[in-house]
């Protein structure tokens, strides 16, 4: 079995959508099942008109979210004291729950259309019945990537693509497996399916900064002769910033940042500010949260401002 065919329960196997509550079942079938999955409570009463209207357009819109919401109504004539203590003046009134806490709501019977924008306003990011949590899945990838196995994190965002093909995350995360193999033209190629409204996007300018950065790393030589040259004369900044690009391409980010510093505190206005401009481009590639982005941000910061 794939991840992907680990989803969530299939539409036989879930519990129904659509029930009646009382003021003792409240709190199982509302707060504690929201914990679980967004919860909306119907309040009504059978002399309401307009909740004759809005009730019907609520329970086939709980159906066509095909599990990712469920449906409570409460009589408030038979249960008054839980509308009571919610303040509930006037009905229909619908609350949605979430984490076990009011999250939104609206009163009055509203059109079709508003029922619908709501469902999909609460359930954002929920998975159908059935359907894989992609987000959980990306973050599965993520990990084994951070583990080292570029491979199978491929493997696992290509299952994600293959369930939908324009996910950012997965196609940055994709680019990302090349980059760290060593495929940068199939990095590029996997980047460019991105669209351009989501070229800004966070993920997708890390991996275009470290497609860069691996591109560079093409041209500027063997570690050892950077070295070489390095050692000979300290002073040869263009020497020492291709070593630091050149270590950046081996994983060696801790050496790769103590390089470009040093050019940073001999002559701020080298290359005009190449230096900075290069490490700030390294801390995109890497990721806000990478310790070495982390250490390398705290010692420049005090360098440029000491």
């Amino acid at each position: 079995m794939t991840i992907m065919e680990q989803g969530g329960p299939t539409p036989e196997a879930a519990p129904d959508l659509i029930k009646e509550t009382t003021t003792q079942t409240f709190v199982k079938d509302v707060i504690e099942e929201s914990r679980r999955q967004p919860v909306m409570i119907d309040f009504w009463a059978p002399w309401c008109g307009p909740c004759r209207q809005l009730t019907p357009m609520l329970e086939k819109a709980v159906r066509n979210a095909k599990g990712r919401v469920k449906l409570v109504k409460m009589n408030i004539d038979e249960h008054p004291a839980i509308p009571g203590q919610m303040g509930i003046q006037s009905i229909p009134a619908v609350i949605a729950f979430v984490n076990g806490q009011p999250a939104d709501g609206f009163m009055g019977a509203v059109p079709e259309s508003q029922v619908n924008a709501f469902i999909e306003k609460i359930t954002k990011g929920v998975p159908a019945a059935g359907e894989p949590n992609l987000a959980e899945i990306i973050a599965e990838a993520e990990a084994v990537l951070a583990e080292g196995d570029a491979a199978a994190a491929a493997q696992i965002y290509a299952e994600v693509l293959a369930h939908d093909a324009t996910n950012i995350a997965a196609l940055a995360g994709l680019a990302k497996c090349y980059i760290t193999t060593g495929a940068v033209e199939q990095a590029k190629q996997t980047l460019a399916m991105v669209p351009e409204s989501k070229r800004n996007d966070a993920a997708v300018k890390a991996v275009q900064a470290a497609i860069d950065l691996a591109e560079q790393a093409q041209s500027v030589g063997p570690v050892a002769e950077l070295e070489q040259k390095v050692a000979a004369n300290p002073l040869d900044h263009q020497a020492r910033f291709d070593l630091a690009t050149a270590l950046n391409a081996m994983g060696k980010r801790v050496e790769a940042t103590e390089q470009l510093l040093a050019i940073v505190k001999r002559d701020r206005k080298w290359n005009d500010d190449g230096a900075r401009k290069q490490l700030v481009q390294f801390f995109e590639a890497w990721g806000g949260t990478d310790e070495a982005t982390v250490e390398g941000r705290k010692r420049l910061s005090t360098i440029l401002f000491s």
